[in-house]
């Protein structure tokens, strides 16, 4: 596996909006509904101030994607987005891309990166639900209902930092997550 940036080579790009519609279809299939919507998305991240990188085989077939885009004058960088193919999942791909993009952003003077997740198709205990008033409690005690991705991002180093209630729809929040990916932001 080979991790690349992103060109506007038109190959790569059918194949990232391929991967899109394919990788979000089973838990967010509103996500990109079509491919038009997934093509648009993977143009989005050509821009010059965003990172894109994509993960190849030996053959060139995408296997993976990922996406960040900067905040807070370059402290923070958003992860947006990441997809690895459904075929090639837990094979180590979606760490891989995750690792390298935190090694970017930091060469870039970021402190923090950042995502969300959104629940809204009842994958966690925090779907379906009244958050308020206590949001922090059902942070807590949040569980994974459904496969939802923010296990994933934990065992990568990121803790829950907040969730947005009701996001999506009553019922659907967005959770939030983060990370310290500077070496030398310790307070």
């Amino acid at each position: 596996m080979h991790i690349i940036d992103l060109t506007d080579d038109e190959g790569l790009i059918e194949q990232l909006a391929a991967l899109l519609v394919a990788a979000f279809a089973e838990h967010w299939p509103d996500a990109w509904p079509d491919i038009e919507s997934a093509r648009a998305e993977v143009r989005e991240s050509l821009a010059p101030e965003r990172i894109s990188r994509v993960a190849i085989d030996d053959d060139g077939t995408v296997l993976g994607w990922i996406g960040g885009q900067s905040q807070y004058d370059g402290n923070v960088w958003e992860l947006h987005p990441l997809a690895v193919q459904p075929d090639q999942q837990r094979r180590g791909i979606g760490r891989a891309l995750v690792a390298d993009l935190e090694a970017l952003v930091r060469e870039r003077g970021a402190h923090t990166l950042w995502l969300g997740s959104d629940d809204d198709d009842g994958s966690t205990s925090l779907a379906d639900t009244d958050l308020y008033p206590d949001v922090w409690k059902h942070i807590a005690s949040i569980r994974n209902l459904n496969g939802h991705p923010y296990e994933f991002y934990q065992k990568q180093g990121f803790a829950i930092v907040g969730v947005m209630p009701d996001a999506n729809g009553p019922g659907k929040p967005d959770i939030y997550m983060a990370k310290r990916v500077s070496l030398t932001t310790r307070l």
